[in-house]
């Protein structure tokens, strides 16, 4: 009787996994079988917001239904998340991030006890985008060790700005701070227009910027870039160092990704089709273009990767904040 009742519970496993796999395979067959809406964390008319519209666009064709976007910039990002936290994971509402959405939010706002990679499962990866050194025109500075050795000369007495703290460009300020020994005074801004025309200015002696972000003060000659902070130079301004090359400390990087995520507990199989549909939809010469224009980077992992990716991101933004004691709460 002991070995029926175990045969017999084993088959009622094995009934119930099949059944799950089977429906868990149909749904993603089936999926999109309804419009799709995906909320974004950027305002509309930013780098981030121009590439997911046409992103969206794509993968309205492909899946034959609408693909909506909402905009919720704002809050650090909380707006944007606190608007889709709770929503059904099953696809049909997705959330673009950066990796400081990511791996910062943590660590800047302890008080909340907000864990993003608690909340919201990585799906897809959409780009990722580099960060050049700005000055202004006239600045003596004409590479990294010039800037570099006028902060360790008067330590605290050379600026740089930021969109915001705990944006990359403050957290990347941080970083060079800590490689290289030194001591700078930041300014954060609340309007990145704001930002670039005060780096022109002199306000401010520098500043990491992305070329959608900065091309305007760029184009009418108020700054230039002395280098890029990436293992190797952009393609769309090969006359432009890297760091390392500039006299700044080796492999030296600052970028941000942006993905889409999930309300947690998506069924592993829609999260496979929707990643390998985005992935079809950047392998487009139209969006490649795009990317280009803006100087953004294909990425092409995993819903694993972009969790390892994250990961490593937090690690590095955990020293940089605890280091400063920097804080949002």
């Amino acid at each position: 009787m002991k070995f029926v009742h175990t045969t017999l519970t084993a088959c009622v496993v094995a009934a119930v996994t099949s059944l799950a796999t089977s429906v868990s395979a149909q749904t993603a067959a089936t999926f999109p079988s309804k419009p799709v809406n995906i909320v974004t964390a950027f305002a509309a008319g930013s780098g981030p917001d121009a590439v997911l519209r046409q992103v969206s666009e794509k993968l309205s064709k492909l899946w034959n239904q609408p693909v909506t976007i909402t905009n919720k910039p704002g809050g650090g990002g909380f707006i944007a998340i606190d608007a889709t936290q709770r929503m059904p994971a099953d696809g049909y509402t997705l959330l673009q991030l950066d990796s400081e959405h990511l791996a910062a939010l943590p660590h800047l706002y302890k008080a909340k006890g907000f864990v993003t990679l608690n909340t919201f499962d990585p799906v897809a990866p959409l780009f990722r985008t580099p960060f050049l050194v700005s000055v202004a025109t006239d600045s003596k500075w004409q590479n990294m060790k010039d800037l570099i050795g006028a902060a360790k000369a008067e330590p605290n007495k050379v600026s740089f700005g930021s969109w915001g703290i705990g944006s990359p460009g403050h957290l990347g300020g941080e970083q060079l701070e800590l490689d290289t020994g030194v001591e700078m005074t930041h300014v954060a801004y609340r309007e990145v227009s704001q930002l670039y025309t005060s780096v022109g200015a002199g306000d401010i002696q520098w500043s990491f910027a992305s070329i959608p972000s900065s091309q305007g003060v760029f184009k009418a000659g108020k700054i230039r870039y002395i280098a890029v902070a990436a293992a190797k130079r952009l393609p769309q301004m090969p006359e432009v160092p890297t760091v390392a090359e500039s006299g700044g400390p080796a492999g030296f990087e600052v970028n941000s990704f942006v993905v889409l995520v999930s309300p947690k507990g998506i069924a592993n199989d829609v999260k496979a089709k929707i990643n390998a549909d985005v992935l079809k939809v950047l392998a487009d010469p139209e969006v490649k273009t795009r990317y280009n224009t803006f100087a953004f980077e294909t990425i092409t992992w995993s819903a694993d990767e972009i969790r390892k990716n994250a990961e490593a991101k937090s690690k590095i933004y955990d020293q940089l904040v605890k280091r400063k004691n920097i804080s949002l709460d």
